[in-house]
């Protein structure tokens, strides 16, 4: 296995959201190299799905792309926050559920050419629905659609969001083995 070593690390910038960093790295033939690095909370991606295969999905504008996205309910930890209470408090104020059961399905790096964010999956169920409170100033549009509709979504490309169809194909492989046993 080949490893990077760090020689130097160096912030030049600091945000709300994220920090850059550019660090020197030794690699394993002992040639320096320069490296880019968004530093970056983390967050949670959550599944909810009823049992009759339906999930909730929120629409949001998504400024980078100019466009508005159908994502699964997500959300930024805070620093130290733990996955699960965060996945539960996202779910609830983006879409007003409230779960009796979480999965965790597993942990997901978004962009590991260049970012340490660590996005935590977690599947819902047994949901129940209370009123939304989304962040102030966070809008978004809460949809139903069934699982095997997103599934036909992301083949014909109207489902771009990474940690949606990451989240849609490990609930998917996860209630079909649930289902086999």
């Amino acid at each position: 296995m080949f490893v990077e070593r760090e020689i130097s690390r160096k912030t030049v910038y600091e945000g709300r959201i994220l920090n850059v960093r550019q660090d020197i790295v030794a690699l394993h033939n002992g040639v320096h190299a320069g490296r880019e690095v968004v530093e970056h909370s983390g967050g949670v991606c959550i599944v909810p799905v009823l049992e009759d295969g339906t999930c909730f999905c929120v629409r949001q504008f998504r400024y980078p792309f100019m466009e508005s996205l159908l994502e699964f309910p997500a959300g930024r930890l805070e620093r130290g926050e733990d996955p699960l209470a965060c996945a539960i408090r996202e779910l609830s104020e983006e879409t007003g559920l409230v779960p009796s059961d979480m999965v965790y399905l597993g942990p997901m790096y978004p962009s590991p050419g260049y970012a340490d964010e660590v996005l935590h999956i977690y599947l819902a169920t047994g949901l129940v629905q209370g009123a939304a409170h989304p962040d102030e100033n966070e809008f978004l549009s809460v949809e139903q659609h069934s699982m095997e509709d997103l599934l036909a979504m992301a083949a014909e490309h109207k489902l771009s969001d990474a940690k949606t169809l990451v989240g849609l194909f490990k609930a998917k492989q996860y209630l079909a083995t649930q289902e086999g046993l």
